[in-house]
């Protein structure tokens, strides 16, 4: 066959692959949104929603005498009449001081192609406000839950030291308590309850005066990030499962909350889904290193065979993106290498020799293919992977094209020798 036709050949196997590649990827993430869209709903239902729990709002309510003056008739007579009402006042006060502590226990689930990052949630929170009005009244507490469709076990509001049976109403409970000058009231809530993705604890939706602030966290995992718009620790303890993380304020004006994100792990489908969209690439590294390879030691490699071998290739991607959802990634990754590597061995020791098939081929499938597919679990590394590879390779296919004579075709170059002297050439 003409080397130009050949050439053609296994570009159009090179292309073809590529858009079986691309129908998967697309086919996967599909896949992965819809399941993603369907299925966090009722994880949620289940287990519940980030939480973003709030500090309680105290209001001091009291009244002051008014007199309402009104015109009244009576037998044809209009007179004035004085009425001695209350009228009503309110406004909002600050906590003096706040203990807050937090436990978190992760919770991983995967359903289908995703994994969520649930958590468990112990929280315990102490507040103390001292009346500094000179004037009695009543103090109005509201206590808001961060998920009104949460679950929250052993549910506890005490007062004062005196435990209070709330009923909740649109997500909130409410106490009111009467206040004399100078009087202190602590407030202590506490339960037990689930989310997912992040916990924050959100001091004032605006901006507001934190004063003897204290929270405490503690996690049994060892990764985790802060949400946009948080706060830094004041101070980080590693313990033996997780962290021991402090915010700790004497005084301070802000208008950001307090929280973390819990650790993600990597969600099948979309790496299914990226494995798939950046497979032609290892893949056009390796038929260059056959090819090259081919032509040097004059092997007789029709595109026919490279048909095969780009679908020993595909059958990786294949593999694991039906099988992700069935057992571990790690397994996935492993028997789907192991199965892709078997095709291209065997039966490259067919149609070439069982030396290339388990030297070179082996080995640069598990660069170019395997080493490649591991990239993609280390996040931010996949573009640096590409490129050493593409250096390399570039390397490899100089050295071993160095000698070759490319006017004459796929020939090696002829070793120079000196010119014979012209004394010689006489002789």
């Amino acid at each position: 066959m003409n080397q130009i036709l050949r050439a053609l050949g296994v570009v159009g196997v090179f292309c073809l692959a590529t858009v079986a590649w691309l129908v998967l990827g697309a086919v996967m993430t599909t896949r992965t949104g819809s399941q993603s869209s369907e299925l966090r709903g009722k994880v949620a239902d289940l287990w519940g929603q980030p939480h973003a729990q709030a500090g309680p709002a105290f209001g001091f309510e009291w009244t002051t005498p008014k007199d309402v003056s009104r015109m009244e008739t009576t037998h044809g007579v209009e007179r004035q009449v004085v009425e001695h009402t209350l009228e009503a006042h309110q406004q909002d006060v600050s906590i003096a001081s706040t203990r807050v502590a937090a436990d978190l226990h992760l919770d991983q689930r995967l359903k289908g192609l995703m994994w969520y990052s649930l958590y468990d949630v112990a929280f315990r929170g102490g507040w103390t406000y001292v009346h500094a009005a000179p004037i009695a009244g009543d103090l109005r507490i509201r206590f808001k839950f961060p998920d009104p469709a949460g679950v929250y076990d052993g549910f506890r509001f005490v007062v004062d030291g005196q435990p209070h049976d709330l009923r909740p109403q649109n997500g909130e409970v409410q106490l009111v308590t009467p206040v004399q000058p100078g009087q202190k009231v602590d407030l202590a809530v506490q339960y037990k309850s689930r989310g997912m993705d992040e916990w924050r604890y959100v001091v004032d939706p605006n901006v507001a005066n934190l004063k003897d602030f204290e929270l405490a966290m503690t996690t049994d995992f060892a990764e985790f990030d802060f949400p946009p718009s948080t706060l830094s620790p004041s101070t980080r303890e590693r313990t033996a499962s997780g962290w021991k993380l402090v915010w700790a304020f004497q005084q301070v004006v802000t208008g950001h909350s307090i929280g973390i994100s819990t650790p993600q792990r990597i969600q099948p489908g979309q790496l299914a889904a990226a494995l798939s969209f950046s497979a032609p690439v290892s893949l056009l590294f390796f038929f260059l290193l056959v090819l090259v390879l081919g032509r040097l030691r004059g092997l007789d490699i029709h595109p026919i065979n490279y048909l095969f071998l780009a679908a020993a290739f595909f059958a990786f991607h294949l593999l694991f993106a039906y099988s992700v959802d069935h057992v571990t990634i790690g397994v996935a990754f492993a028997l789907s290498s192991a199965v892709s590597i078997f095709l291209v061995v065997s039966y490259l020791r067919l149609v070439v020799s069982p030396r290339f098939a388990f030297v070179e081929a082996a080995l640069a499938q598990l660069v170019y293919l395997v080493g490649f597919s591991l990239a993609h679990f280390w996040d931010g590394f996949t573009g640096l992977t590409v490129t050493v590879l593409s250096i390399v390779t570039l390397f490899l296919l100089m050295q071993m094209t160095g000698r070759i004579r490319w006017s004459g075709g796929l020939s090696p170059r002829p070793t120079s020798r000196p010119m014979p002297d012209a004394a010689g050439a006489a002789g």
